[in-house]
């Protein structure tokens, strides 16, 4: 299933000057992009300074290897605009993979034009066209009203489940 990924193109969205937004799988020369990208959300949304000395590598490991997931980007032809990263969670219980999608992030002055439509949907394509993908999933925080709206117009809910965590040192 994994050697099936490759830099597929797909016209999804247009930003309000009309340019086209295209969606393709990342390549290695998106790295500083991902994790600056990486760096912006995780300040945005948990006042969180994210070291490039962790981030950097860790994005880099993700594009090395796609046991890990693998990155979608929005650009423009002249700047990417948005990007997820895609992980896998095997479930027992379906007897498949469900894709998680994370580290969302579009830059802010193309937010609300299409472009997580576009990468979600581009996603959703790849999980329908690959086998043995049973769902995605994503976590939203609570009080992130925008984002929970898009995601249920995109055809997600809400679960019963909610997520505790222990980091490890």
């Amino acid at each position: 299933m994994l050697h099936r990924l490759r830099n597929e193109r797909l016209e999804m969205a247009h930003t309000a000057s009309h340019q086209p937004v295209r969606t393709r799988l990342a390549v290695a020369d998106d790295a500083a992009t991902l994790a600056g990208f990486n760096q912006a959300m995780a300040l945005e949304t948990e006042a969180r300074v994210l070291p490039d000395a962790v981030v950097m590598p860790g994005v880099e490991e993700a594009l090395r290897d796609a046991v890990h997931g693998f990155y979608v980007v929005a650009d423009t032809g002249r700047e990417v605009v948005g990007s997820l990263l895609v992980t896998y969670e095997w479930s027992d219980w379906r007897n498949g993979r469900i894709w998680w999608i994370q580290s969302v992030y579009v830059r802010p002055g193309h937010r609300r034009r299409g472009v997580y439509r576009a990468l979600h949907e581009f996603v959703r394509a790849r999980a329908r066209s690959t086998g043995g993908v049973v769902g995605l999933r994503l976590y939203v925080e609570r009080d992130n009203a925008a984002a929970q709206r898009t995601y249920a117009a995109l055809g997600m809910h809400e679960t019963p489940y909610l997520v505790y965590e222990e980091m490890l040192p």
